[in-house]
Formats: structure tokens, sequence, C-alpha cells
């Protein structure tokens, strides 16, 4: 076991890259011990050999590069390299090949560090379930062959392997995984819980409500797999400095060389100039970016929308599932007569356990809370969308619309001012019948996200210019939460063609902007997919939008919003930071080369020295 351990543990030895650079650092090393004892012309052998060993997988590089019209960062290598083994500087050249494997050692040693938390999630992926069989004993079963409506037991210390609703007793589940919370989190029998999560307690049932190809986890891995897929534009404007440097660097290499008529001086000009790791650094802070998002709850689906992100100046925000909680919540209860509230919701609740409807599960989770004792229904019939009629502990119980209510023989009419009043208020309503009489309505409400307008107000510190919401809605309802909230402007009454419209007008109009969608359903998916970035929140049904999407915040809370733009407005900038600073003293170097104050072997260790130190300057995109 120790011996897996250890070998795991340095498992990253045997990676390619790191291979080839430690062959180089031996060779170049062997190189030294024969020159120091006298033998000249087998150190230069060795070098050769480096250097050639290098130039062949380098050249073939550079010719698919340039076959693709376009010019890569590599080619000055290429050139420094050949123009070394010419002009028989075989030190020099074997030099630049090791800085050369070394800097993409570094590259990719770098760029598994910052994707460490999106493997990370991918290595708690649950494979096992233990699935309650109809005879009560417990059965071990792949998670892939769990369906909705099987009962799991979820011991201690166990992943959720599924999504689903908690059957028997509260469970503490550990959220950190996805959310980054580090405190349990208490949920109650009803609940809906995510995959992924971890039991922090006692063992729990869990009844499943979809398979685990379509759970909250499977979604993630499928988002992570396309995050590391994707290749920055970033990289390409590394290539156009790249196209901006290699002539300037062929330029003042002959101009060395023309005007001292030392071809070794040219030679240390093109060493000095190769940035074989150094325009590197600005992929590398862009992966940093996804793995710091990822860290805070965001999926981003690699490095081009952290760019994007960095240069939104506008955040189209959708109304009900991202500033609102996207689930009804009891906001009152109206009874007639002596009908208590509480034995209206217990009724109602207990009747619900039977439907699958949003509702249902809000009217549930509520008596849950409440500390109301439910009960089993019978003779139970509904129709979908309309409402349900069962039996209760000898009560016949109706829940629906008022409609619904006219057809199972009880006049709603000393409700339906309740109901008005509700709808003015733009909340909506469930009717309860009992025993063939009106006994009460329950108003529901879509609670706006407590830290909605925390969200709002980051936005604009961040130098996001214009935060907007399109919605639905009616106008009303919508500006009064666009007022509580401090957004910018509003679009009510929406259709999913008008949010696309929106969208396109701001991208259009006097202030060209870069526009982010914010949106959780399916009406957004659209509007997500016309936008600069779409953003996704990620919620039970919300699959379509989550796809469409370039970014998709897992967690529960809005401000994961903020939290993506202002982690990718930090990357970007030290993407820029570390090319721009990179390539200003590779400049100075070339200067001080041409001038033969840097010959080629002090100048290809000199320029290592820089890619080291702005690859380390990008990795601070990891941080805080």
């Amino acid at each position: 076991m120790r011996i897996t351990a250890i070998s795991r543990r340095f498992q990253w030895v045997r990676e390619p890259d790191v291979l080839v650079a430690f062959a180089a650092l031996l060779g170049v090393m062997a190189g030294l011990v024969l020159a120091a004892s006298g033998q000249g012309t087998a150190a230069n052998v060795v070098w050769a050999v480096v250097t050639g060993s290098l130039l062949i997988p380098l050249t073939w590089s550079v010719i698919r590069t340039l076959l693709g019209r376009d010019v890569g960062v590599d080619a000055i290598a290429l050139v420094a390299m050949a123009g070394a083994l010419a002009l028989q500087e075989f030190l020099a050249g074997a030099v630049v090949a090791l800085m050369l494997a070394g800097g993409n050692a570094l590259e990719a040693a770098a760029g598994r560090r910052a994707r460490h938390d999106l493997e990370a999630l991918v290595a708690r992926v649950p494979k096992w379930a233990m699935r309650r069989a109809p005879g009560g004993e417990l059965e071990r079963i792949p998670a892939e062959a769990v369906v909705p409506g099987d009962v799991l037991l979820v011991r201690a210390g166990e992943i959720v392997p599924v999504d689903g609703r908690i059957v028997d007793v509260p469970a503490l589940l550990d959220e950190s995984a996805l959310t980054g919370e580090p405190l349990p989190v208490e949920h109650m029998p009803g609940d809906a819980v995510r995959s992924g999560v971890a039991n922090a307690a006692e063992a729990f049932e869990l009844v499943a409500t979809r398979p685990a190809s379509e759970s909250a986890y499977a979604a993630i891995v499928r988002l992570v797999e396309e995050a590391e897929s994707q290749r920055a534009p970033f990289e390409r404007m590394a290539d156009r400095y790249a196209m901006l440097l290699l002539p300037v660097t062929l330029v003042a290499a002959g101009l060395a060389w023309a005007l001292s008529g030392d071809p070794v001086r040219a030679l240390a000009v093109l060493v000095v100039a190769t940035p074989c790791p150094l325009i590197l650094a600005a992929p590398i802070a862009l992966v940093s970016g996804v793995s710091r998002a990822a860290r805070k709850g965001v999926v981003l689906k690699g490095g081009v929308v952290v760019e994007q992100l960095a240069r939104t100046t506008a955040v189209l925000l959708d109304k009900t599932g991202t500033l609102t909680v996207g689930q009804p919540e009891i906001h009152r209860i109206a009874t007639t007569g002596d009908t208590r509230g509480a034995d209206v919701l217990r009724l109602a609740a207990s009747l619900e356990q039977h439907s699958a409807h949003v509702v249902a599960g809000a009217l549930v989770q509520a008596a849950h809370r409440d500390d109301l004792t439910l009960t089993v229904p019978t003779e139970v019939h509904q129709l979908h969308g309309q409402g349900i009629e069962g039996t209760i502990d000898g009560h016949v119980v109706s829940v629906g619309s008022a409609d619904w209510l006219r057809s199972c023989g009880i006049d709603p009419d000393s409700l339906l001012d309740h109901r008005d009043r509700a709808d003015e208020e733009g909340r909506g309503v469930v009717l309860v019948g009992i025993d063939h009489r009106p006994a009460g309505l329950i108003v529901l409400a879509d609670p706006i996200r407590p830290d909605a307008r925390e969200m709002v107000r980051r936005l604009h510190e961040a130098g996001v210019t214009e935060v907007a919401m399109a919605t639905g809605d009616r106008r009303d309802v919508a500006e009064a939460v666009a007022a509580d909230l401090g957004i910018d402007v509003v679009h009510a009454e929406c259709s999913p063609e008008d949010k696309v419209a929106v969208v396109t007008a701001m991208r259009a109009g006097e202030g060209r902007h870069r526009v982010a969608m914010v949106g959780d359903g399916i009406n957004d998916a659209p509007a997500l997919a016309i936008a600069d970035v779409g953003v996704a929140m990620s919620a039970p049904g919300a699959t379509i939008a989550s796809e469409t999407a370039d970014a998709v915040v897992m967690v529960d809370r809005v401000d994961g919003v903020a939290d993506a733009i202002i982690t990718s407005r930090r990357a970007s900038a030290i993407a820029r930071q570390s090319v721009v600073a990179g390539m200003l003293m590779s400049f100075v170097a070339m200067g001080f080369a041409a001038f033969g104050y840097l010959p080629p072997v002090a100048g290809a260790l000199l320029q290592e020295g820089i890619d080291v130190i702005v690859i380390l300057n990008a990795l601070r995109a990891l941080r805080a």
C-alpha cells in the first residue's frame, strides 16, 4: 500500500515532457563532464545530439503551425537552435534545447496544477449505490443502474450517487465540493439533494428523482471535460505577439551581425529572444482562472470564457430561478370559518405527496419544516395542470385551481378576493377544499435570493456598466424586484424571442456592450447562445440552459456570477501582464546581446530565468 502511494505521488516523473527535459539535462551535464576532463570533441557531439534530438520534432511542429497560416512562438527557438548548430556553438544550442524542454515540462506541470480543482471533481464521481430491494434487503449496484423511484441508503461518509429527496430522517451534508461552503448543511425529509455531496453524519434514505447520467454531478463532469477541451484565443493572441517578435528578432540579429561582423552576436540575440515557455504564461493564467472559478463553484468552459467574461461590460439577468430562488415558498395562508391554517397546510401537503408538481414539493417541505405529521392519502385522482383530490384521515381534500374546486362540487367564491389580491402582487395561489367546502387558500411566492442585491453591487464595483433584467413577468412585478436590487434597466413581459432581441440590441446599441446573459431555464437558452457569454444557473430542469451556456454556476448562489467575472478579470489581467513584462525583459536582453555583452550560453540561461518569472507570475491567478 505504501509503495503504491509513493508511486502515485511521484507519477509526474513519468510524464513525457518531464522525461524529455530530464534527458536533455543529463545530456548537457554529461557534455560538461566530458569538457572538464579534456574531451571537448566528445562533449560537442553530446551537445549536438541533445540539440538535434529536440530540433527534429520542433521543426515539424513549426511547419504544421506555418501550414495553418500562423506563426508560433517556437519559430524563434527553431532558428536559434539551428543557428547554434551551424555556428558550432554546441553548448548554446544544447542549453536552448534544455530550456525548451524545461519550459514545456514547467508549462505542463503548471497546467496540471491549475486543473487540479477540476480533476478533483471528476475523481469524486460516485461509482456504486446501496439500493433497498422490494423485500427490504440492501443490494450494491452500479450508480448508473439507479432509476427514478429507487430508494437508496446513503451511509456515513458516502457521496450521494444521484439526485433525489430525503425520505426518513434529517441529513447533515458536506456540500463543500460543489458549493465551497465549509460547514455541513442540514437538510430535512422531503428536501431535494444533489448528487456529489457527502453524508457528514448518520445514514439516511434517499428516493432517486433522476438517473445518474442526468444528475447534477454527471452534468459537472461533462462540463469539466468540455472545459478542458477548449483552446483559448489568448493563445492565438500570443502567436500574434510572436508575429511581431519574430521579425524584430531577425532584424536585430541581422544588424548585430552586419555591424559587428560577428555571427555569434546574431546567435546571442536569437537565443535571448527565445520565448519557449514565455508566451505559455498566458494560457497558464487563463487555465488558472478556470480552476479558481471552479473552486468558487462556477465551471467555465475553457480559457476562452475567461477572456470573454473579463471583457464583459453588461450583464443581463433572468428573474425567475436566477434573481429569485426558482422554487415557490408559502407566503401566507388564508382560511374560511374556523379552519386553522396549519390544518389546511397539513391536509394539502399530505395529498400533494402523490404529486410531482413543483408546488407539491413546496407544500410538503413547508409541512416538514413546521413539524406537521403527514398522512398517506387514499383514493387519489388528479388532472395535470388543474388539481388533485383524495381522502386523508376520513376527509375528502381537494387542492388546485378555482375551476378544479368547481369540478369537485365546491363553490370557491369565498376565496376569490384573496386570490385576486395575490394576483395583483404577482404571486401564485393554491385553493383548498375540505369535505366539499372551501377551506382555505395558500399564497405562494418565489423569494428573491438573499445574495442577489450583493451580487448586483459587486458587478457595478467590478466595472460592469449596465446590469439589466429580462423576465416574462408583468412590468410592475419586475420593476419592484429591480428597484429592490439596484438593477439599472428592466425588460418585462419577454418571450424567449424578446430576450434574444434584448441581447442583440445591447450588443449593437450606443454602448456596444459585451453582454453576459444569465439564466436557468429552457426559455433562456436562445439568449444564452447569442450572448457574448452565456451563464447558466444550475437547477433541476436546467440541462438545456447549461449545455447552451459558456459557464455554469453550480452553487445555489447567484453571486457566483460576480465571482466568475471578477476572477476572470484578474486572470486575464495577469495573463497580459505576464506576456508584456516577459517580452519587455526579452527586448532589453536582446539589446545587451546585440552589443556583445551577453554571449549565447549566458543569454539562454537569462531567458529561461525570465520565462520562469513570468510563468510563476501567471500562477498567481490560482490564488484569491
